[in-house]
């Protein structure tokens, strides 16, 4: 395979005898080397074949991996390495531009002294515990290669770039529509209340597993309940913050999923967010 352009030490796009452009990763692949060079094949990690709008992703990962340190490529190819075999399927360029992109300027925001926190750790921990655990992984990484202490939430974040970058296994689209919905519940319930809700407590997690279900009907659909106008009209007047609040989330699922929540359905919903109201 011919060299085309080295990207640095271990980043290289190379054409192959059948004139296909391809980039390949490994360590010392482009030490000393210049177009027009034959690569030492022995040494290639990973290969991606440049084909369609793949093309186009060269020159962003050449923007992202000209100035990454070879122990930051390193670190990249470990993380995917690891998530490849954990996960059972292989990723695209996307993610190894992606994911180095995020972690080079994570590292460099820790050795500042800055850190970001990630609204969405809660609700990553809890629907996608194998990514999650991927992100911790990665930490554990971050400070064994490179001596860098990063924050918690920050595998939240790496979790959700594999998240993102998956095309097949657990994560389909309707899973994710799922997910989004109990997210966007979950915004709605803090913005009604104004305040951090207790995450650990009982009310939370059986509120969450209320909603997960809820937002199973409603990307496939299925309008639960009797519309039983006696029991609504007790809650609406018993517990009217709480009913509020369960307006906002018909609404929701009104304007943005075309779902038409039944009365017996607002009436569950509305006891589980006062049950929170409690706990606050």
């Amino acid at each position: 395979m011919q060299i085309v352009k080295v990207f640095n030490n271990n980043v290289v796009q190379v054409l192959s005898q059948q004139n296909e452009e391809i980039i390949v990763m490994g360590k010392g692949l482009g030490f000393q080397k210049r177009s027009g060079q034959e690569i030492d094949a022995t040494k290639i990690e990973k290969t991606f074949y440049l084909q369609g709008s793949d093309k186009d992703k060269a020159a962003e990962l050449s923007r992202v991996y000209v100035g990454l340190d070879p122990k930051e490529i390193d670190l990249v190819l470990s993380i995917i390495d690891r998530a490849e075999t954990t996960l059972e399927q292989s990723f695209d360029i996307s993610l190894y531009i992606s994911l180095a992109d995020h972690l080079h300027y994570t590292i460099e925001r820790s050795k500042e002294g800055l850190a970001i926190q990630n609204p969405l750790a809660w609700e990553i921990r809890k629907f996608y515990p194998e990514a999650y655990g991927l992100g911790l992984i990665a930490l554990e990484l971050i400070e064994e290669k490179l001596g860098v202490q990063i924050g918690k939430d920050e595998a939240a974040s790496i979790a959700l770039h594999i998240i993102n970058a998956q095309k097949e296994g657990h994560f389909l689209e309707k899973n994710h529509k799922i997910t989004q919905i109990v997210i966007d519940i979950l915004g709605i319930v803090r913005l009604h209340f104004g305040r951090k809700l207790e995450e650990e407590s009982i009310s939370y997690n059986r509120f969450v597993t209320h909603v997960q279900y809820f937002a199973q009907r409603v990307v496939n659909g299925l309008v639960q309940g009797e519309n039983d106008a006696f029991l609504y009209e007790q809650v609406e007047k018993n517990y009217p913050h709480a009913f509020s609040c369960s307006r906002k989330i018909k609404a929701y699922v009104a304007n943005n999923h075309n779902f038409e929540m039944s009365s017996d359905e607002q009436v569950y919903l509305t006891i589980h967010i006062q049950r929170l109201e409690n706990s606050l």
